[in-house]
């Protein structure tokens, strides 16, 4: 079994030290869906959600989220984006949209973290934005895609 990089000696949790570690340029992608009504769908694309434009203001909200990722989740390392964004592609088979974010650096440690929070946050928004006509939409699938660089390499979900 690998040994946990963010345990101490002692058990304790740590932030692991990226200072030795080569700076380069470093990439991740995730993805995530999110189901509702086909009515839900319909009422999204037309931005007609009693709330306002629901893509608009989830991608603003993934991008932001992207951005203070080091401020949400324990032990990760604050980092300067250089770039992050957030796509979403309605599915009517679902139905639903599947969004895809990403975030770029160039730095010591990667960026997967913050690709996901950048989904998971975007989806969160779309769910707040349009609850008033659908509770029961259903967010799913949130995964890392593929990431770039750094001293494990590239790595691509089959």
């Amino acid at each position: 079994m690998k040994e946990l990089s963010h345990i101490d000696e002692e058990g304790r949790a740590r932030m692991v030290d990226v200072g030795a570690k080569t700076e380069s340029q470093r990439t991740a992608r995730a993805e995530g869906s999110i189901k509702m009504s086909a009515e839900t769908l319909a009422a999204v694309e037309r931005s007609a959600i009693s709330k306002g434009d629901v893509l608009a203001a989830a991608r603003i909200a993934g991008i932001m989220a992207a951005k203070k990722t080091a401020e949400l989740i324990p032990l990760c390392h604050p980092l300067a984006l250089t770039d992050a964004g957030v796509e979403f592609e309605s599915d009517h088979a679902l139905p639903g949209l599947r969004v895809t974010g990403w975030a770029s650096s160039q730095g010591r440690t990667g960026v997967e973290m913050e690709a996901l929070t950048a989904v998971a946050v975007a989806l969160l928004t779309v769910y707040d934005m349009a609850k008033a006509m659908d509770r029961g939409m259903e967010i799913s699938g949130v995964r890392l895609i593929e990431k770039r660089g750094g001293k494990s390499g590239d790595w691509k979900r089959e």
